[in-house]
């Protein structure tokens, strides 16, 4: 018994020691029939520095992390490895900046669905851990840029 619990005890510890990742407000923009791509967007907060490395979803076939950056003058999208999460800083993942996109969409992500998410993190030490996120779909109520679809009207 006294084993058990002490084995309980440093598997808290170790997992108290990595990087506790927080994801607040995440949304998904809504797409119109046939759109074959979207964005997520979200906060994220780490008490550690951390990277976001990896993102998965079942309703798209390939999703990754992107950014939309100025270069020289024109805005372009990129798909970047990974999203810095330095320690009590958060970072905002939104329209015109990093963000997760989801490509090769399955199905019409339409406004009120709930899509889900899997974050992965990878902390100072190496380790990675993933973060499950509900992700509601809304409208995109500002243009910024890719993939937005025009309702007709």
């Amino acid at each position: 018994m006294t084993r058990t619990l002490l084995a309980s005890f440093f598997l808290l510890a170790a997992t108290a020691a990595f990087a506790q990742v927080t994801v607040k407000d995440p949304w998904v923009r809504a797409t119109v029939p046939q759109q074959k791509t979207t964005g997520a967007f979200m906060k994220l907060e780490s008490n550690e520095d951390a990277r976001l490395v990896a993102a998965s979803s079942p309703v798209a076939g390939v999703v990754e992390l992107h950014e939309m950056a100025m270069e020289q003058g024109v805005m372009k999208m990129r798909a970047v490895p990974s999203i810095a999460v330095p320690a009590g800083k958060g970072v905002e993942l939104k329209p015109g900046g990093y963000h997760v996109m989801l490509m090769e969409l399955k199905t019409q992500v339409k406004e009120g669905d709930t899509v889900p998410i899997t974050l992965t993190f990878e902390g100072k030490d190496g380790k990675r851990r993933t973060v499950e996120v509900k992700a509601p779909a809304r409208p995109l109520k500002t243009a910024p840029g890719h993939g937005e679809a025009k309702k007709p009207h």
